[in-house]
């Protein structure tokens, strides 16, 4: 398991197909702004822990479990998305419009790659855990790549995730400055 950091910079580098698919850069910057916290959701079983039957990598560790706060907190999200575009020009109209649902992606992308970085670091000390549970019972292939709770690990995909907001960002401006010009000339 990677350190907070971590967890974030995987949430960027799993919403970075945004800056593609995104119309614009100001509503890409936003969703990817906004979205990336959720990269923490699933440990708020650390939180929860206290309560019977709830223990770190258990319930919230599984597909099922982000699905579910996706469909809860993913409509937040996107009510969050259709103030801030109608108070802002950070997120376009056609991007309000399908606000509920980007919230519900931004959700349940950044949950999942919370369950990714976990696979990838957890088997060696911490609980395994079962992400496709109920469907599997017990947990399913591990890499193992990641030690847990390397510093080289947490901060390389912090830096790796931020790179690709940014080089997305300049790539994005580029993309549109380009379209804007063909638009022009014609």
């Amino acid at each position: 398991m990677v350190d907070v950091l971590g967890h974030l910079g995987m949430a960027l580098i799993w919403l970075g197909p945004a800056w593609y698919f995104v119309e614009d850069r100001q509503t890409a910057a936003t969703f990817v702004g906004v979205g990336f916290w959720f990269g923490m959701l699933p440990d708020v079983d650390l939180y929860l822990s206290a309560l019977p039957g709830i223990h770190h990598h258990g319930i919230f560790h599984t597909v099922l479990a982000v699905t579910a706060m996706a469909m809860v907190f993913g409509p937040l999200v996107g009510w969050a998305f259709v103030k801030i575009g109608d108070r802002t020009d950070w997120f376009s109209d056609r991007g309000v419009r399908n606000a509920y649902e980007m919230g519900v992606i931004a959700v349940w992308v950044t949950g999942l790659a919370h369950l990714f970085a976990d696979m990838l670091s957890a088997p060696d000390v911490s609980t395994r855990i079962e992400p496709l549970w109920p469907l599997v019972k017990g947990p399913i292939v591990y890499v193992d790549a990641l030690w847990y709770q390397s510093w080289v690990a947490t901060w390389g995909l912090l830096i790796l995730g931020v790179a690709v907001t940014v080089g997305a960002w300049f790539w994005k401006r580029t993309s549109q400055d380009s379209r804007r010009a063909t638009a022009t000339s014609e």
